[in-house]
C-alpha cells in the first residue's frame, strides 16, 4: 500500500508542478501561432505571480477569507493582459524586434515587481505568507481510486482548469474559424489579409491571450506551491514553458505532454531523498535536473519542430 501511495503522490506532485507550465505554454502557442515571438513568458509569469500574491494578501487583510486566492487569480489575469499589451504595442504596432521586446518584458518584470514588493511590504523581499492559498478539490468517488485517485482526482482547481484548457485550446485552434484565422496570420499574413482577415487584430488577440494565460501560470505557483511571492518565485519556469511549447511543436496536446515531462523532472526531486543511495548525490544536481532536461529537449527538437512560417516577422498592411 505504501508504494501505491507514493506513486499516487508523485503523480499528484507532477501535475502540480506541470500546471504553471501548461498555462504558460498554451499562452505561448496562441502568441506564436499568430506570428508573434514571445520570449517574455517568464516576465509575464512573474507579473502574474506578483499580482496574485499582493492581491490575495490584501484580500485576506480585508477579511475575504477563502475567496482571496480567487481574487489573486483575477488580479493576475488583469496584470497579464496589461503587461502583454506592452509587448503587443511594441512588436505589432511599432514593429520592434519581437525577441528584444520580450527580453525587455522579462527585465521589466524582474525589476519592477521586486521594487513594488519592497515598497508595499516595508522593505521585505517577498510578500507576507498567505494564510489562504488554493486548496485541493477531491473529486467524489474518483479520488478514492488507488493511485490515480490520489494522483489525478485530488488536485487544485487550477490543475483541473489547465487540463480543460488544453482540450479547449486544441479545439479552438484546429476546429474553429477563429483558430484557422489565427494560424493563417502566423503562416501567411499577406494571404490572410487578402481574404479579409484583420492580421494586426488577430496578432493582438494572440499576444493578449498569451499574457493572460502566462500570468495565470505564474499565479498558480504563488497560490499553490510557495504561498508567497519573491524575486525567485518563477526562477526560469517561463523558459521551461517555452521549451515545452517548442518540443510540443506549437500544438496544445504536444505542449501538455512536454509540460508534464518537465513537471515530473521537478517532482522527482521531492521524492529523491526516499532512496537510500540519494544521500551520496548533492541536492544541487537534483535541482539542476529540470534545466538540464530543458537544454537536452531543445537540442533534440532542433530540426524536428516546424515553427509558424511568419513567426517573428512584423507585418505592414500597406506593403502586402
Amino acid at each position: 500500500m505504501d508504494w501505491m501511495t507514493t506513486i499516487g503522490q508523485l503523480i499528484n506532485t507532477t501535475l502540480v508542478f506541470s500546471t504553471a507550465l501548461i498555462f504558460a505554454a498554451i499562452g505561448g502557442i496562441f502568441s506564436e501561432r499568430s506570428g508573434v515571438t514571445n520570449i517574455g513568458i517568464e516576465g509575464l509569469m512573474t507579473f502574474g505571480a506578483f499580482a496574485a500574491g499582493v492581491a490575495s494578501f490584501y484580500a485576506e487583510d480585508a477579511g475575504m477569507g477563502a475567496a482571496s486566492p480567487y481574487i489573486g487569480l483575477l488580479a493576475a489575469l488583469v496584470m497579464g493582459i496589461i503587461a502583454s499589451l506592452i509587448h503587443a504595442v511594441a512588436s505589432i504596432t511599432f514593429k520592434a524586434d519581437q525577441v528584444i521586446s520580450g527580453v525587455v518584458i522579462n527585465f521589466l518584470a524582474a525589476g519592477s515587481t521586486l521594487y513594488m514588493v519592497k515598497l508595499l511590504f516595508d522593505g521585505a523581499g517577498e510578500t507576507t505568507l498567505l494564510k489562504e492559498g488554493l486548496t485541493k478539490w477531491p473529486v467524489p468517488l474518483l479520488s478514492k481510486i488507488p493511485i490515480i485517485g490520489e494522483g489525478i482526482f485530488n488536485n487544485y482547481p487550477t490543475t483541473y482548469l489547465a487540463i480543460i484548457l488544453v482540450l479547449v485550446a486544441f479545439y479552438v485552434l484546429y476546429k474553429t474559424s477563429f483558430g484557422l484565422r489565427l494560424r493563417a496570420v502566423g503562416e501567411h499574413p499577406s494571404a490572410a489579409d487578402t481574404v479579409g482577415i484583420k492580421v494586426l487584430r488577430m496578432r493582438y488577440i494572440g499576444v493578449i491571450l498569451s499574457g493572460a494565460l502566462a500570468a495565470l501560470g505564474g499565479a498558480t505557483i504563488t497560490l499553490t506551491t510557495t504561498n508567497t511571492f519573491s524575486h525567485n518565485t518563477i526562477s526560469g519556469q517561463g523558459f521551461i514553458a517555452i521549451a515545452a511549447m517548442i518540443f510540443g511543436k506549437w500544438n496544445p496536446l504536444g505542449a501538455f505532454g512536454a509540460a508534464v515531462f518537465f513537471g515530473f523532472s521537478q517532482a522527482i526531486g521531492n521524492y529523491f531523498q526516499l532512496f537510500a543511495w540519494s544521500k551520496d548525490i548533492p541536492q544541487e544536481f537534483i535541482y539542476m535536473l529540470p534545466y538540464v532536461l530543458t537544454v537536452v529537449v531543445l537540442v533534440a527538437a532542433v530540426g524536428k519542430s516546424s515553427a509558424p512560417a511568419a513567426l517573428g516577422e512584423p507585418y505592414d498592411p500597406g506593403k502586402r
